[in-house]
């Protein structure tokens, strides 16, 4: 039950190649960690091997998986941020002393939010400006991002103007209102609105400020025209912008679309660009990705191993560059898995893409690809905070 897709059968092959290998019989000193602690028992009595089982550490390091020392501070933050979130639902509604009533609160939060959020999209005027064209896919998944997030930003201001409504006594407050108020009284994005939104683990108050930068790079797009580089991070639909990259240019070469795939390119840039560079216009360019279990080394361009205590590295600009897939290289790469998350788990939506995944990406490495597989290394478009 634990092996739901490629990815999770990926990792424990590379995880069997470590144990499962001739190694363990032929060579009395082979180790299975750079430590040195876990290593396969010579024969002996049974005495000896109970011995062996009390010298290995009572909690065993990241390395007897294959996964950085920094691994420890991931699960470390991870069980306190579930400690703490269920310690906030046993927390009481009611306020005591001289502060603020959370109906206050409440009130205050939704006005200083709809106060910043901006009004929804001219879907037609836009339409007028980017029209359906067979040479400019962009223009197609522009129009289809504005209406995912015109639909987004209704839900959320409708819902904040009933929930002030509703405390002033206006409107009744329904159960789906009420969720909505506590889970702002504690800081976390109402089940109303992750109902409709893009995948998202931030808390409310980093989702608002994320939410308000996808608007605005997408209001940036309309007034000023496509631009030289994409935010892939601020995409509510990313796969629709992949495909429209793919479909350019299949329609400018005249070649099939599903004889073609991507090749990437790290840039030097770190995330602006005015315009592309003279002889690569072809393919798109983006930046906003984290590299999670890894750093991208500025100075040799590769994949190298995460400094200490530094949980994710930011990468530079990237270029997708559409190739045949015959004609592409895996050699001297890691396949990353791009996921929108770190929950790195989705679900297949109707149109038959995963719900979190994106796509692999290759990223230039000079350890094996199993190396990294077991460092648990994968690519981000946002982070948790």
């Amino acid at each position: 039950g634990r092996v739901t897709d490629d990815k999770d059968r990926r990792l424990l092959n590379c995880i069997m190649n470590r144990f499962y290998v001739p190694e363990v019989v032929e060579h009395d000193d082979f180790r299975f960690s750079p430590s040195g602690h876990y290593y396969a028992p010579l024969e002996g009595p049974y005495e000896s091997y109970l011995e062996y089982i009390r010298s290995l550490p009572l909690i065993p390091n990241p390395e007897v998986f294959g996964l950085h020392d920094n691994a420890d501070i991931t699960k470390d933050q991870a069980e306190t941020n579930n400690l703490f979130d269920s310690i906030l639902t046993t927390l009481p509604r009611q306020s005591s002393g001289a502060g603020k009533s959370p109906q206050d609160v409440i009130t205050e939060l939704a006005g200083d939010i709809l106060s910043k959020l901006p009004p929804n999209f001219d879907e037609e005027k836009a339409m007028k400006k980017y029209p359906v064209v067979y040479e400019e896919s962009m223009n197609t998944v522009l129009i289809q991002e504005l209406k995912r997030f015109n639909n987004l930003t209704t839900v959320v201001r409708k819902s904040l103007q009933d929930v002030t409504k509703a405390i002033k006594g206006l409107v009744v407050m329904s159960g789906e209102l009420e969720g909505m108020f506590n889970s702002m009284l504690v800081g976390k994005v109402p089940d109303l609105w992750a109902s409709r939104s893009y995948p998202s683990l931030k808390p409310l108050g980093s989702y608002i400020t994320d939410l308000l930068a996808r608007l605005s790079f997408f209001q940036k797009w309309l007034s000023k025209g496509i631009p030289p580089v994409f935010w892939l991070s601020g995409f509510y639909f990313t796969q629709s912008f992949l495909t429209g990259a793919t479909q350019n240019f299949a329609r400018k070469y005249k070649i099939p679309i599903d004889h073609l795939t991507f090749d990437f390119e790290v840039m030097k840039s770190e995330e602006e660009m005015q315009f592309k560079p003279f002889g690569q216009e072809d393919g798109v360019y983006i930046y906003g990705l984290f590299i999670e279990g890894a750093i991208w080394d500025r100075e040799l361009m590769r994949l190298n191993e995460a400094e200490p205590k530094v949980l994710y590295d930011t990468l530079p600009v990237v270029w997708l560059k559409p190739v045949l897939k015959k004609d592409l290289s895996k050699d001297g790469i890691y396949e990353a898995p791009l996921y929108k998350t770190s929950e790195r788990r989705g679900t297949l939506s109707t149109t038959g893409h995963s719900t979190n995944f994106v796509m692999y990406m290759h990223l230039t490495s000079a350890q094996p690809q199993t190396h990294w597989i077991n460092r648990g290394v994968a690519l981000l478009t946002q982070l948790d905070d």
